[in-house]
Order: C-alpha cells, then sequence, then structure tokens
C-alpha cells in the first residue's frame, strides 16, 4: 500500500539532492547555508516521523536560524532564454500536458479510487487518497516530460534546486503556517481573539458578525499567510459562537464563504509565498509584489461580494 510516508520519503529524497547540488555550487558564496538549510529539510521529511517533539522543534529552529542568514541563489540555469523561447514555440501548448497530469492523477484518484482499494485491492491509503494521487500525479508527470523532451537525467533536479533557491526561505512558509495555525487553535487563541471582538467591537446584530467574520478571515489569513491556518481561529472566535449559536446561522453556508474570505486575504500577503511569490519567481519578474498589486482590486472586490453572499445566505430568515 502506498502511504502519505512514502510521499514524504520521495520528498525527502529529493531535498536531500538539493542539498547536494547547492553544496557543490561554487558560485554561490553561501552553499554552505543552502546544503545545510535543505539538508535540515530532508532529514524532517525522511526522519520527522522518529524523532521527538524536542527533536523536531530544535529542527525547526535550525531552519529560521539558516533562513533568517538567507540562501543565495547560485549560478543560473544552463539553459538560455532563446533556448527556452525556442522550445516553447516548438511545442506549444502541449508543454502543460505533464503539469495538468499531478491535479488529474489527484482528482480522479479522489473520485474513482476514494477508498483506497482497487478490486478488493489495498492500493492507497484511505485517510490520505487525494495527497497520496498528488504525489503519484508528480512523478507520472516527471516520466511524461522526460520520455517526452529528453532533457539530461539532472536537469529537473538543477532547475528544482536553482528555483528553490531562488525563493528561498520563503518557499516552506505555508508549511509552517499551516502547522501554527493548529498550534494557535490548540492554545486557544481563537477565543481570546472572541473575547476581544466581543468586548471592542459591536457585534450586536447578525449583519455585523457576519461582516467580522469574513474581514476577520481576510485579514487573519494575510497575517498567517493561509487560510486554512486562520479558519480555526476566526471560527472559535465569531464564527461558531456568534453566526452559528447566537444568530443561528447556518454552519456549512458560513464554513464555505468564510473560507472564500480567507482566500481574498492569500491574494493580498506575501506571506502566501506558494501563491504570490512562486509565480513571481518562476516568472522571473524584477517586481518582487508584481503579482500581489495585481491582485490586490480583485480581492477587495471579491471579499465585499463574500461578505454580501454570506448575510444573505447564513441566516434562515
Amino acid at each position: 500500500m502506498i502511504t502519505l510516508e512514502h510521499i514524504y520519503i520521495l520528498t525527502g529524497l529529493m531535498f536531500a539532492v538539493f542539498a547536494v547540488l547547492g553544496l557543490r555550487d561554487t558560485a554561490n558564496r553561501r552553499r554552505v547555508v543552502n546544503a545545510g538549510f535543505w539538508a535540515l529539510l530532508a532529514f524532517s521529511f525522511l526522519f520527522g516521523s522518529e524523532l521527538g517533539d524536542l527533536m523536531n522543534g530544535i529542527l525547526v529552529l535550525g531552519l529560521v536560524v539558516l533562513g533568517t542568514i538567507g540562501l543565495g541563489t547560485g549560478r543560473a540555469t544552463a539553459v538560455t532564454a532563446e533556448e527556452r523561447q525556442a522550445a516553447a514555440a516548438r511545442n506549444g501548448n502541449w508543454l502543460f500536458i505533464p503539469a495538468l497530469i499531478v491535479p488529474g492523477a489527484a482528482l480522479l484518484g479522489s473520485v474513482f479510487v476514494s477508498s483506497g482499494s482497487v478490486a478488493g485491492i489495498a492500493l492507497l491509503d484511505p485517510k490520505h487518497v487525494t495527497l497520496v494521487c498528488l504525489g503519484i500525479g508528480t512523478v507520472v508527470g516527471l516520466a511524461v516530460a522526460m520520455t517526452w523532451l529528453r532533457p539530461t537525467p539532472l536537469a529537473p533536479l538543477e532547475d528544482g534546486a536553482r528555483l528553490m533557491n531562488s525563493i528561498g526561505w520563503a518557499s516552506i512558509l505555508p508549511l509552517m503556517l499551516a502547522s501554527l495555525g493548529a498550534v494557535f487553535d490548540l492554545a486557544g487563541i481563537g477565543k481570546t481573539i472572541g473575547a476581544l471582538a466581543t468586548t471592542w467591537l459591536p457585534l450586536g446584530t447578525p449583519i455585523a458578525a457576519v461582516a467580522a467574520y469574513c474581514i476577520g478571515m481576510a485579514l487573519f489569513t494575510a497575517i498567517m499567510g493561509n487560510a486554512f491556518a486562520a479558519f480555526p481561529v476566526m471560527t472559535a472566535a465569531i464564527g461558531l459562537p456568534l453566526i452559528v449559536e447566537k444568530f443561528g446561522g447556518d454552519v456549512v453556508i458560513m464554513g464555505a464563504i468564510g473560507m472564500l474570505s480567507g482566500f481574498c486575504g492569500t491574494l493580498t500577503t506575501p506571506m502566501a509565498a506558494n501563491f504570490n511569490i512562486v509565480p513571481a519567481a518562476l516568472l522571473e519578474l524584477k517586481d518582487r509584489d508584481a503579482v500581489i498589486k495585481a491582485q490586490l482590486p480583485t480581492a477587495f472586490l471579491m471579499l465585499a461580494g463574500n461578505t454580501i453572499l454570506m448575510a444573505l445566505l447564513v441566516y434562515r430568515f
């Protein structure tokens, strides 16, 4: 049976190769820092399940220290801009096929292998079918691209290392922030925010509670960079005690539109590195915040629309 642990091992091996490649990159003045950063991350994926809380905490602190020092970019890719443009013109939109295989595998696996079994044979971990299929799709997409484009065997790893080094510590920010959301929830931050909100904000009406929840989801997501991290905190603070329990709102509608409101905050913050910093690095934009600036009008319009939509639908008038 393929489990999430196998995906972690595969990911850890990838980061281990990044560490080795980074150490060999003599053009990078911070190659030792780069190698140490990716080596610690590789160790976390490979052996994190076997480590205790203390050792995992020390490992995370090590990542923070190395990330604070800063990672270097090293030498550029061996492929020139002209060669990339020529390859793009030659292959056209077919280049999207390997990338589309990844979400396609996750979707097909979730729909047709949701139980993790095929013909009574247990193939996938039933608790993490989507994530496991996402990992399988990545491997299949890579295999298709390698067979079709025939690059050198190390090309995907070398370009992957170059991209990760250019993004730096922000590449693991989503992992950190998602974990932080769980920590905040366990620490009771939601209850604290709820107490402050009910004390200092006029939340005596159903509409005011909706506005506070939607705007709070967007703001807290912008701070944490992850709507999934903000959701348990804001739902415990305002969503459940006010919208659902006090005013009788529909919890399903509240949760769905609340998450959409959080995603509006995702569009506005560099903390959401995978959405806003990674695209800027992939497109090699001179302005690191260009993606955020382009998304701001959409974010504000969507937040206003989500707030109005929840106010109209969440309560059973």
